[in-house]
């Protein structure tokens, strides 16, 4: 019975899947604009954030709608299809959940931050 049950839901993902992806790139809205040396600034500033996340997870289109909407640089790390980031995720966070987004500071200490609301919520204090 699980398997019928876990066949008919990875079945129910790959047919969604791509309509999900086609949604987000339909949906996503355009980025603000800064001012050159603004733009510079934040993104010096995205490069101690990296966003693990799997493709079609809502959550993560989520966050990668707003990260889009905030012009950043933020880099996307697969920790579906790529076992490094998998393990980077299950080591660092404690989870693999998605979305998490990666913090380091100045000191290459890091704080991982797991949910979507949260995640945006920062993104939103920190770069809007």
């Amino acid at each position: 019975m699980r398997s019928v049950i876990r066949m008919f839901f990875r079945t129910l993902r790959l047919v969604i899947g791509p309509f999900m992806l086609l949604w987000e790139a339909a949906t996503t809205p355009k980025g603000i604009v800064r001012q050159p040396d603004q733009q510079k600034q934040v993104d010096q500033h995205c490069r101690s954030l990296a966003l693990y996340q799997f493709k079609t997870c809502p959550f993560c289109i989520k966050v990668r709608r707003e990260i889009s909407r905030l012009s950043l640089g933020i880099e996307l790390r697969d920790a579906k299809n790529d076992p490094q980031h998998h393990e980077a995720l299950l080591q660092g966070g404690g989870a693999v959940k998605v979305p998490c987004l990666r913090i380091t500071d100045e000191q290459g200490n890091s704080r991982w931050m797991y949910e979507s609301a949260d995640i945006i919520q920062y993104l939103n204090e920190r770069f809007a």
